[in-house]
């Protein structure tokens, strides 16, 4: 679909309610079923969690403006995954990057260990001489 008509479409959307909103939703995923080009895209797995919710909601006949604010917060709780699971990426790499260092292998060797053992002569030993 070409930019100008997404907008045109995207501007008539604006000035519907909730409630028609869905059943626009309805014939679209029906003319997507019948005549689709291409694949849609895919979505991620909080959004597909989310309209699968949204889908059992209006199933039951739950009112628009009540699946409105139930996506919506679902959709506020899988930004603040996304942002958890995104922070935990970058910091799992620092911390790789941090011990390889800049040349690749990691920093520490056995030289540069941090614990005593490594100057013990006779590990596990009695430290007589026989």
């Amino acid at each position: 679909m070409n930019e100008h008509l997404r907008d045109r479409i995207l501007r008539k959307l604006e000035t519907l309610s909730d409630e028609r909103g869905y059943q626009v939703l309805d014939y679209v995923e029906f003319l997507e079923s019948r005549y689709a080009e291409r694949p849609a895209p895919n979505a991620n797995t909080f959004t597909r969690f989310t309209e699968a919710i949204e889908d059992k909601l209006r199933a039951g006949k739950v009112s628009a403006s009540a699946i409105a604010e139930t996506v919506g917060f679902m959709n506020r709780a899988a930004n603040v995954l996304n942002n958890a699971v995104e922070t935990g990426k970058n910091m799992a790499s620092e911390l790789v990057n941090t011990t390889r260092g800049p040349s690749g292998p990691p920093t520490s060797t056995p030289d540069s260990a941090s614990s005593p053992a490594h100057d013990i002569k006779d590990p596990g030993g009695s430290g007589e001489k026989l």
